[in-house]
């Protein structure tokens, strides 16, 4: 028997082009995507595409079966391990996730730099990447526990190399290409 996936609540809806769609604690968010953001993970994709050459598989804003029905994510981009099927679902499981790399936005601190850690770390996925375009800065976390923290942090500013230590193999991603995201204020000028 298949247990429940947190995105069955999902099943028959059409999510509106250009947002990301994910499930934290049961409650379905949508956000839409920066242009830092996009950016970085299509530069970040090439590289992890290039270098993993048949030695496993990655993804992107694809939904992966998690072992709640609170959480349903998509991470930017996941590094899939070699021999990996996808469920009955037609998706991977937590378990297919060698790394996670989340790109993050202004609206999605805290899911990716505290909700997401936690599960991902509590699942035993070996390295979770956050990188940030607004502060240029990458932070790896590896050696999970399942108490839902990372005993390992590194901290990978932009410009210099970010190294991602699969099984038996290294993807090394340049982020000196990597966009910077200023910033800006809510709302629209003259709006008083």
């Amino acid at each position: 028997m298949t247990t429940a996936s947190a995105w069955d609540v999902l099943e028959g809806t059409n999510v509106p082009n250009g947002y990301r769609v994910e499930i934290t604690d049961g409650k379905i968010i949508m956000t839409p995507r920066g242009m830092a953001q996009m950016k970085v993970i299509f530069k970040a994709a090439r590289q992890i595409e290039d270098q993993l050459a048949g030695r496993g598989d990655f993804i992107s804003d694809v939904m992966v079966d998690f072992p709640s029905a609170l959480h349903g994510y998509a991470p930017d981009l996941a590094i899939i391990a070699p021999g990996a099927e996808l469920n009955g679902r037609g998706r991977y499981e937590w378990h297919d996730l060698e790394a996670v790399l989340e790109v993050a936005s202004p609206s999605s601190q805290d899911n990716d730099f505290v909700k997401k850690l936690r599960l991902y770390a509590e699942c035993g996925i070996p390295v979770y990447a956050v990188i940030d375009p607004r502060e240029g800065m990458c932070t790896v976390h590896s050696a999970p526990q399942r108490s839902g923290v990372y005993r390992e942090i590194e901290r990978v500013p932009f410009g210099q190399d970010l190294t991602v230590p699969l099984e038996g193999r290294t993807v090394v991603i340049t982020t000196d290409g990597f966009p910077r995201d200023p910033g800006r204020s809510v709302g629209c000028a003259g709006q008083g």
